[in-house]
């Protein structure tokens, strides 16, 4: 019996030595995680995502979207709905910054600091829709008078709150973001920003709209009207969207086409 009892306890001893290795084992094979890290991704996307109001409905169907985009992809996001967070050692562990329709206000000093210098030097893509543009005094915050020199020295001026159809029209068909698209496309459903000036002197116009085509038809008006831009002075690779206020626009092929190339070209993919 007390041989038995010996054994038994031997038997213990020994297993829960190998359960330890076992555990020790698995440690050391895990990779240590970071924001946005997985093993089987290709690269990193920080979201910047306005939430409530007027754009959540654009909001939600845009990451709706992006679930399967980025799963066909190999991309892994995280989304942020403030800048709390942002500092120059969050933003390393991503290769690009989608500023889904977050304005360019409300923004910590520490995360203006650390954007600028993510932009400056290039250490990764930017992709802005819509109210990345809405630049100016607004909710008591101050104008930032980079992020205005970045969007082509721009104040934003006025908008067609109602709502319009719109055709949009290519200028830089060779532009990797126009992959795809016809010269002539349109986007339903949007609110076309005008501003103080003309963007077009410091920044690279890749498309314009058409003001005649606004349906239902608008007196608000800029003339020569871009909507989508590069700014080729940063060497961060960069693109912005004018368009992007109601969810409608996922119903644009065209749309969809030129949101995805961006992406990727952003990401350098």
């Amino acid at each position: 019996m007390k041989s038995t009892l010996i054994k038994f306890f031997i038997i213990l001893l020994l297993l829960e030595f190998s359960v330890a290795d076992f555990c020790n084992a698995q440690k050391k094979e895990q990779p240590t995680t970071i924001p946005g890290y997985s093993s089987n991704t290709d690269f990193h996307v920080l979201i910047l995502a306005e939430r409530g109001g007027i754009h959540e409905g654009f909001v939600v169907a845009a990451l709706d979207w992006l679930k399967d985009f980025s799963a066909e992809h190999h991309f892994q996001y995280d989304i942020v709905n403030n800048t709390d967070s942002i500092s120059e050692q969050y933003l390393q562990h991503y290769q690009e910054i989608l500023q889904l329709n977050y304005p360019p206000y409300m923004w910590t000093d520490r995360a203006k600091a650390a954007f600028i210098k993510y932009m400056e030097e290039g250490r990764g893509g930017w992709v802005g829709l819509h109210h990345a543009s809405l630049l100016g005094e607004f909710d008591g915050y101050a104008m930032w008078d980079w992020f205005s020199d970045f969007m082509g020295g721009i104040r934003w001026k006025n908008y067609i709150a109602a709502r319009a159809t719109a055709t949009v029209r290519v200028e830089d068909k060779n532009h990797p973001v126009m992959k795809g698209l016809p010269e002539f496309f349109s986007i339903p459903d949007d609110e076309w920003y005008t501003y103080d000036k003309d963007p077009r002197p410091r920044v690279h116009v890749i498309a314009n709209v058409d003001e005649s085509s606004y349906q239902p038809p608008s007196d608000i008006k800029m003339g020569d009207h871009p909507v989508i831009w590069s700014n080729d002075k940063e060497k961060a690779r960069n693109i912005y969207f004018q368009m992007g206020h109601h969810a409608n626009i996922f119903h644009s092929a065209e749309f969809k086409k030129m949101f995805a190339n961006a992406i990727l070209w952003a990401a350098e993919r």
